[in-house]
């Protein structure tokens, strides 16, 4: 698999999707600083570790989740080494049955495919549909990474910036506490 070992600091020139430019115009807007490393697509986590060693920090994992009903859809943010399980999120939001939400859902509310989720897209969110939830255990790293709309690029924002992003979509985030794996 291919990572260009090279660590940008600005917007890519070449062809890139209209999500992740418009991704790139609202980080210029709002003045935040990014490391960015471009790869092949990053779908296992052996790669992605790799991906971590060029980028400096620790990339997040970002699941796109709903109730049974599917009319209320979450974005779960949370240490990629956590093992997540549905019965403490559920507790937490006060909400039951939750599964994994559909492609359909995510194109429409985020216009990304799985596998390239993540916060950044809350960008094409406007009828604030998704509400986002962060493990605070994330918050312990100075930065948070995510992918630009695709999962060919990821990049490092200083957690603050992050955060400032995301409350630029108009979404606050609900934090919640998930259980550490067994034996930590």
């Amino acid at each position: 698999m291919y990572i260009n070992p090279v660590r940008y600091t600005t917007r890519p020139i070449d062809d890139r999707i209209p999500q992740e430019i418009a991704i790139y115009d609202r980080l210029e807007e709002l003045s935040i600083p990014y490391i960015r490393v471009d790869h092949d697509r990053a779908d296992t986590i052996e790669f992605c570790h790799q991906v971590e060693q060029v980028l400096g920090s620790k990339i997040c994992k970002n699941l796109f989740l709903c109730n049974r009903q599917q009319t209320d859809f979450y974005l779960l943010m949370m240490p990629g080494d956590k093992p997540f399980k549905t019965k403490f999120l559920s507790s937490q939001l006060g909400c039951s049955r939750l599964s994994f939400a559909d492609s359909g859902h995510m194109r429409d509310y985020l216009q990304t495919t799985p596998g390239s989720v993540s916060a950044l897209e809350l960008l094409f969110d406007t009828d604030r549909h998704i509400k986002l939830v962060i493990d605070r255990d994330l918050l312990s790293d100075e930065s948070i990474s995510g992918h630009p709309g695709i999962s060919s690029s990821t990049l490092r924002l200083k957690r603050e910036d992050f955060l400032r992003f995301v409350e630029s979509t108009g979404h606050t985030p609900i934090y919640i506490d998930l259980p550490a794996p067994i034996g930590e």
